[in-house]
Formats: structure tokens, sequence, C-alpha cells
């Protein structure tokens, strides 16, 4: 018996809607990694990209324990001297609250080219609404 290895033509891309209100980012997180990268697929193959697109919505009302809030920091820098910025993961997301979810998924995906391009399948949206009706997404079943 010979071992399946999935070709890219063959794969079919679908498309999921998450609800981020009130679940834990890091839970959530590994789930939609997980989905991007297609691990959920009976034809996952490693180098090939199989996973799906995901669309979440309330990104802004995601739930961390602990302190995290106030004592979790995110670094950014300018390139120039001196240009290091932080902010407290309460800040950010007041300013930028995709920001959090997205760092947070591209943390747990490949340092590639094919990590780069499940990235991009990833849709994160503040607020309830997204323009993917067309799409027809199906809710991404959650264990929690």
């Amino acid at each position: 018996m010979k071992t399946y290895s999935a070709k890219p033509n063959e794969i079919e891309h679908d498309w999921y809607v998450v609800d981020a209100e009130g679940k834990n980012l890091g839970r959530l997180a590994v789930r939609i990694a997980d989905t991007l990268r297609g691990k959920n697929k009976p034809q996952f193959t490693p180098h090939v990209d199989t996973g799906d697109f995901v669309i979440v919505v309330n990104a802004g009302k995601v739930a961390v324990t602990g302190n995290k809030l106030d004592k979790k920091i995110y670094y950014r820098h300018s390139g120039y001297p001196g240009g290091l910025r932080e902010r407290t993961l309460r800040e950010q997301l007041e300013r930028r609250p995709t920001e959090v979810l997205r760092k947070a998924v591209k943390g747990m995906l490949p340092r590639n080219r094919l990590g780069r391009a499940q990235i991009r399948k990833l849709k994160i949206y503040a607020s309830a609404e997204h323009p993917h009706g067309a799409q027809q997404p199906k809710q991404l079943k959650l264990e929690d």
C-alpha cells in the first residue's frame, strides 16, 4: 500500500467562521492554527497547504486568564536606534485588537513560505460583521 501525498490541485479549501467573544486566546489560536494548516483533515500533508480559510469575528472581546492584561507585553521595533516600542495586552486590545490574535496564530505556524501562505487565509475582524458572506462559511466547532 502506497503512502498518500496530497497534491495542491486536489485540495478543497473550505471557509469557517469563529466567534471569539469570551474564548480563551491561546486555546482559540491553537484551534485556528490547526485549521489553517489542515491538520483536521485526513489528507494532511506537511509540505502542502491543505488548510482552510478562517474568519474570526469579535476579536476584540477575546478572554485571557490571570494578570496577562497588564503583564503581557508586545514589542515592535521601528528599525531606528532607540526605536523599540512596547504595549501591554490591554493597550493592544484597545488600539489594534485584530493583531493580538494574528500574532498568537502566526507564532503557531511554520516559519517559511508555507506559513506565510497559511496566515494569508486568516481573516480577523474586531466587530461581528464580515464581508465574506458569499463564501458561505460554516461554524468552526471548538472543543471547550
